[in-house]
């Protein structure tokens, strides 16, 4: 760690309440890109290596101090006292940083009686809690301007067409040195006629601002200690007192209600799809196109229209996302490709498909060449390269192995209403159409099972397994047991016409037919009804049912 009397320190103002906002979340913790507004400030003095970042909390105190050590644990949390404006909120948290100043002397010392000043000297930086564009780049050029010219105060302006609600910078005529800031409310009419604003930036000597912090009140329109007034004291003093001129006006605007937030979103996703752009990645439609500011790309990843990239999303090169598709913390592979679906915490092998209309909750893994198709739902399973669970179908708590094929309509069926119990396929096995599988139960490699079955008991390898009894065929059925119907009509039409007879109605149809009140004729009794089987009950062989639902699962593989 370095020595806190000669490194530089970064003070974060988070305390206000953001009325404006019109929230029970504070301010400062809405989002931008992925980021809250603090995590953008806190991530940009992050930038500069400071000694020790205090965050200044008050409204909803516990949940932004939470909030803060949750982006950086070694953050310092000062508390705002009762005492408004901006000069006391960082009067509190400059009292924070003297006080780390002074326990980093007592350990130090062993323990021994210290009797070196135990205050914070150097820089101290002060940046608000909401101006999420303001860079590290920004900051680290307006700190070097305070360095080269030995200024007691520097402050980071710029010039707006329209500086309603900004304090205005006043300099002198003569030397261009910055003389005062003065607030709106407190300017005259000259100087409300100033374009150059404060942007609430500053670098400041330790020393000057803990002396002049201690001489500033409230003697202002709005009854605050003003963090502006320091600049006075330090020209009164005779210090150098410089503004460094930013040309970029959205790096150092600040959010007051939502409709701000939403137009400085914007202006910052344009800003990482740009720069994305720029080292080769195609971005179709960029107006529809949202990516958050930790997401990585390679070169040659393609990101077509509705595409959102949320969280620590990955893309290697030559993938393809979209369109109308939302990843958020997900790994995709090189030339994978995911089409209008949804996944989270979830890992997208290298040449792997993905949809449409798929979702991948956390923990589902789709090896290298695998796919998952269409109205398929993942969650904690890993399904291996080359493996394919193409339609309509739930792999939940499930391991598959290589090279195997998961027929349409299969449940993995994983909860027994207390616990999650956990399914495994084997390579190259090949499972058919609306199989139910009742956790836990394995199915070997090579195994095949029939259309339909429902799998309770583990499948050897290379085994067939069938649950489904032999098909049966009732002649005649729709007639005597759905008079009136026009099923029964059709039947017994086609009847007619291949002169088959009439079948024998049973009591119940003829009761059924009598409330219907047909009357039909052609439902007379004659033979006994007809009933056939479709497989052989006796033979050595699988009925043939269990052949055609094997035949059944290989169905767009």
């Amino acid at each position: 760690m370095a020595e806190a009397s000669s490194s530089t320190a970064v003070i974060v103002l988070a305390a206000g309440a953001g009325t404006r906002m019109r929230s029970a979340t504070p301010k400062v913790l809405h989002r931008l890109a992925g980021r809250s507004m603090l995590g953008h400030a806190i991530h940009a003095a992050q930038g500069l290596e400071p000694w020790r970042i205090a965050v200044v909390v008050r409204h909803e105190r516990d949940a932004v101090a939470a909030h803060a050590l949750d982006l950086d644990p070694s953050v310092l949390v000062a508390d705002q006292d009762e005492i408004p404006g901006t000069g006391r909120a960082v009067h509190c948290g400059l009292r924070a940083l003297d006080g780390a100043v002074q326990a980093q002397q007592v350990i130090a010392a062993g323990g021994a009686e210290v009797v070196a000043d135990g205050s914070l000297a150097g820089e101290v930086v002060v940046l608000a809690g909401d101006v999420p564009l303001l860079d590290s780049g920004t900051l680290a050029e307006l700190l070097a301007a305070h360095r080269e010219s030995g200024n007691a105060v520097t402050v980071l302006t710029t010039v707006v067409e329209d500086p309603t609600g900004y304090g205005r910078i006043v300099r002198d005529a003569g030397t261009g040195a910055v003389t005062a800031i003065v607030e709106e409310r407190d300017a005259d009419a000259a100087q409300r006629a100033i374009t150059e604003i404060n942007s609430s930036v500053y670098v400041f000597d330790a020393g000057l601002l803990r002396e002049a912090l201690a001489q500033i009140g409230t003697d202002n329109d709005q009854g605050e200690v003003y963090l502006t007034d320091v600049v006075a004291v330090a020209h009164e003093r005779g210090l150098g007192v410089r503004a460094v001129q930013t040309d970029d006006p959205l790096a150092v605007e600040g959010v007051n209600d939502r409709a701000q937030l939403a137009v400085l979103a914007r202006v910052l996703n344009d800003r990482i799809l740009r720069e994305w752009m720029l080292q080769g990645v195609t971005v179709v439609d960029p107006a529809t196109t949202w990516v958050d500011v930790d997401v990585d790309l390679a070169r040659d990843v393609t990101l077509l229209p509705g595409v959102q990239l949320h969280g620590a999303t990955s893309v290697a090169e030559g993938a393809t996302i979209g369109p109308d598709t939302t990843l958020t913390d997900v790994e995709v592979g090189a030339g994978a490709t995911v089409t209008r679906s949804h996944g989270s915490l979830a890992v997208i092998g290298a040449g792997a498909t993905v949809g449409p209309f798929s979702y991948l909750r956390p923990g589902s893994e789709l090896g290298e060449s695998g796919k998952i198709g269409a109205f398929v739902e993942v969650k904690n399973a890993k399904i291996g390269r080359g493996s394919k669970v193409p339609h309509l179908s739930y792999v939940g708590d499930a391991t598959i192995g290589e090279r195997s094929n998961i027929g349409a309509g299969t449940i993995f069926v994983n909860y027994d209403g207390v616990n999650k119990h956990h399914s495994t396929v084997g390579d190259a096995a090949r499972t058919g159409a609306n199989n139910i599988f009742i956790a836990p139960v394995s199915v070997g490699s090579g195994a095949y099972t029939g259309g339909g079955t429902v799998v309770r008991f583990d499948v050897p390898d290379g085994a067939l397994a069938v649950s489904a009894g032999n098909q049966r065929i009732i002649e005649g059925w729709t007639e005597r047991r759905r008079p009136g119907t026009e099923s029964a009509e059709v039947a017994a039409r086609l009847r007619q016409e291949s002169g088959t007879s009439a079948p024998v109605l049973g009591s119940q149809a003829r009761a059924e037919q009598e409330r219907a009140g047909s009357g039909s004729s052609s439902l007379t009794p004659s033979e006994p009804v007809q009933l056939r089987h479709a497989g052989g009950a006796g033979s050595d062989q699988a009925p043939a049912s269990s052949d055609t639902s094997a035949r059944a699962e290989g169905t767009d593989r």
